[in-house]
């Protein structure tokens, strides 16, 4: 007998954890008024008001039959663009802060440029006519001594002015 009481005591489990199962189904009032339970969802064209509970994991399903669809999607107005939230409004606002702080970062890195090249320019433009002025240039030499340069050495400075200048003066 034992065996037999350990049957009826599994299978009143069982029967426990069924139900447990069966309170996450569909409940709702069919069209003659009687209450249906079932764990498929009520049959399309049951009124949302009908549905008397529902799966936790289950959403509001709404059944629209094709005919009707097409008559209301050719007679409603397109829908506007729904207003942007406070959140991407924010984001936005933030995009174009750091967009028009780049601009002006990247304006001011070009005006820097720019004065750096005029001022290269307007360097190697005086030196080229100190270079072609016919006055005896010095340099100083490693150990510090002034040391006068030949022609070879004003021809080699002249050359590299003028390269500077082809680039710089623009």
């Amino acid at each position: 007998m034992p065996r037999k009481a350990l049957r009826h005591a599994l299978l009143a489990l069982l029967c426990l954890a069924a139900a447990g199962a069966a309170q996450a189904q569909w409940k709702w009032r069919d069209a003659k008024g009687n209450v249906q339970y079932s764990d498929l969802p009520p049959p399309p064209g049951t009124p949302e008001k009908d549905v008397l509970q529902r799966p936790s994991t289950a959403r509001p399903t709404i059944v629209v039959s094709p005919v009707a669809a097409q008559a209301s999607a050719a007679s409603a107005p397109k829908p506007a663009a729904s207003a942007p939230g406070k959140a991407e409004l924010e984001a936005a606002a933030r995009l174009k802060k750091e967009q028009e702080g780049e601009a002006a970062r990247q304006k001011e890195e070009e005006r820097r440029v720019a004065a750096q090249r005029r001022e290269n320019c307007a360097r190697a433009q005086a030196n080229l006519r100190d270079l072609q002025s016919g006055t005896r240039l010095t340099r100083t030499n490693d150990k510090g001594e002034r040391v006068f340069m030949d022609e070879a050495q004003i021809a080699a400075e002249v050359g590299r002015a003028r390269d500077v200048i082809t680039s710089e003066c623009k």
